[in-house]
Parts: C-alpha cells; structure tokens; sequence
C-alpha cells in the first residue's frame, strides 16, 4: 500500500486547529487548578463561574485546608465598612489572598443583611421566617451554611430552623437569600418556564461532582433559566439565589472580572499563602 502524505499545508491546518481548540479552554490559575478555578461560558447563556472542590475547604485533624470559605461585613456606621471587593483585598491580612468572591445575598438601605447571618460563629441576623413580597419571600428560600470543619450545605429555611433547634446544625458561616432555586435536585415550583422577568443574577450551587459552585450571568435571564443551569448543566442538587440587577457582582482576577459596585456581606474563598 502507498504511504499516506501529510503535506506542509495540512500540518499547518491540523496546528492552527489544535490551538484553536485550546485557546476556547480558560487557562487554570496556576497550581489551584485541582483545587478551584473560575471560567466564562456561553451557554446556555452568557455566565461566568467559579467552583471549588469541597475537599479543598475541609479542615479536620487528619487534614488541613490551605483555602477557606468565609463571609465578609461590616457596619456601615464602622470607621471602614466592607462596602466593595477593593476594601475588602485592602482589609486582608498579607498572608492572605482572595481567590474569588461575590455578592452575597440581599440587604437594607444601610447595607445590613435582611437574611440569617453568621460570620465566625456570631450571629449577625437572626433567621428571617417572615412572608411578604420580593424575590426574598418567594418561599421556599433558603440558607447556605457551612460549620467550622468547611461542610458547606444549602438548606431550605423552616429545614433548618428545625436543624438549629436540635443542636444537629451549628454554623459557623451562614448566609439567608431567596428564593431557592434548586431543592433537592427539583426547580423551585413557583419558578416559571414561561417567566419573562430577566435580570442579571447571581447565586451559588451544592453540586454532585462534590464542587460548589458561584454564577454570575453575564447577560440578562429569568429565574428559570438561572436555575435550570444549576440543576441541568451544573448538576447542582441545592441551588440558592443570591441577588439580581444592580446588587449581582463578581471579583474573578483570573478571568479579568472585577465589579466596583457597592454591597452588602461578600461571599469569597481565601487562600492562605505559605
């Protein structure tokens, strides 16, 4: 049989073919890569995410966590409140490097959580079981929480005031936003496929891969399409809406992603440098 030829010219098209499949691959950020990374997608919509093993973020006395999940606030009436990602990098210790972060759930004119919050044990806001308007109350919503030991969980409010009252939850980081957008691997029922109401979004997921996961669309989309990107493509079990509009930010410096707005508590993941 001949030998089969590869010209010059076919070379070059197989070349030009593979960097082009690598250049539509985000670049991990350098060793975190096993641990945690941050891309932008196009579909099904324009978004951005950032997820992190939740391997990484346990800490016990057989392993230690170089990476760790926390909230971050501070009283507007504070000498320097935590209003935007810039003062939170400049309030970090020089040990300490932020991974990523987002907005991390609703708040009143004075930048104070409306939901259940904890930051390092101490409870900022009490659980917030009230019925009324706005997405907040679009029930069921729900809390994501993780203990000192790193377990991060998403739970739906009334669950876990019955957690907390038999002593079988114990944050030590707690945020309260709504609605929920994914339970128990189920769309929120009051969340309509027909809804026409798109905004910008944010929220964050407990996934099946064993990862946790925070969006940010990048374009406009309604509650139902935020949350079927959770439960179809992310494969998130729990799935919590965090804020929309105006309030939706984003710090993702590996995928050049640095919003200026100004917020209430911040979600991020610090890594502590050796």
């Amino acid at each position: 049989m001949p030998r089969s030829i590869i010209t010059v010219p076919v070379i070059a098209a197989l070349l030009a073919l593979t960097s082009s499949v690598s250049a539509c691959r985000p670049s991990p950020p350098d060793a975190t890569a096993e641990s945690w990374l941050c891309q932008t997608q196009e579909k099904p919509f324009k978004y951005s995410v950032c997820r992190i093993n939740a391997t990484a973020l346990t800490d016990n006395d057989a392993t230690h966590s170089d990476y760790a999940l926390k909230l971050f606030w501070q009283e507007t009436d504070n000498e320097t409140p935590l209003l935007t990602f810039d003062k939170l990098l400049s309030a970090l210790p020089s040990s300490q490097t932020l991974a990523f972060a987002m907005n991390a759930g609703m708040y009143n004119e004075r930048y104070a959580p409306i939901g259940y919050t904890v930051i390092e044990g101490k409870e900022i806001r009490a659980l917030n079981l009230n019925e009324g308007g706005g997405n907040f109350h679009l029930l069921p919503n729900g809390v994501m929480w993780w203990d000192k030991a790193g377990q991060v969980q998403i739970t739906e409010s009334h669950a876990l005031q019955q957690q907390l009252n038999d002593g079988s939850a114990k944050p030590w980081f707690a945020t309260q936003s709504g609605p929920m957008l994914v339970i128990n691997n189920e769309i929120h029922p009051k969340l309509n496929p027909a809804g026409t109401s798109a905004k910008f979004r944010n929220g964050a997921g407990v996934c099946s891969d064993g990862s946790i996961q925070f969006v940010n669309s990048n374009e406009p989309v309604t509650f139902y399409q935020f949350a079927s990107l959770f439960k179809d493509d992310l494969q998130c079990q729990n799935a919590l809406f965090l804020d929309g509009g105006i309030a939706s930010a984003l710090y993702a410096p590996t995928i050049d992603k640095h919003d200026k707005k100004e917020m209430g508590v911040m979600i991020g993941v610090v890594a502590t440098k050796e």
